[in-house]
């Protein structure tokens, strides 16, 4: 018997930040609330709270990281991970020509 009761999760899916604002928009009007709004384009109604709450940061309405930072904040960890593999490497490089020139 097949698992009862519990849904298959749903396939991650991508939206563009037109789509996102558009849907942000829908729900600021305040004629249907997040739920509704999320109901009717198939989406998760948290994911569309998430959209609301990180708009409502990036006009400055509310603290935390806007968008553009968390971009940077990413690309900043990104490198930061690249160039702490390079040290190991050199690290590794540095101790194997210790042991070959002895």
């Amino acid at each position: 018997m097949e698992s009862m009761g519990k849904k298959k999760p749903r396939p991650r899916r991508s939206f563009t930040p037109e789509f996102k604002a558009e849907i942000v928009e829908l729900c600021r009007r305040g004629d249907r609330s997040i739920r509704e709004v999320a109901r009717d384009f198939d989406l998760t109604e948290t994911a569309v709270r998430q959209w609301v709450r990180q708009a409502e940061i990036d006009e400055g309405q509310r603290d935390g990281l806007t968008s553009s930072e968390r971009e940077e904040l990413a690309a900043l960890r990104r490198e930061n991970r690249r160039l702490r593999e390079d040290v190991d490497v050199l690290k590794r490089a540095t101790a194997f020509f210790v042991r070959e020139t002895r």
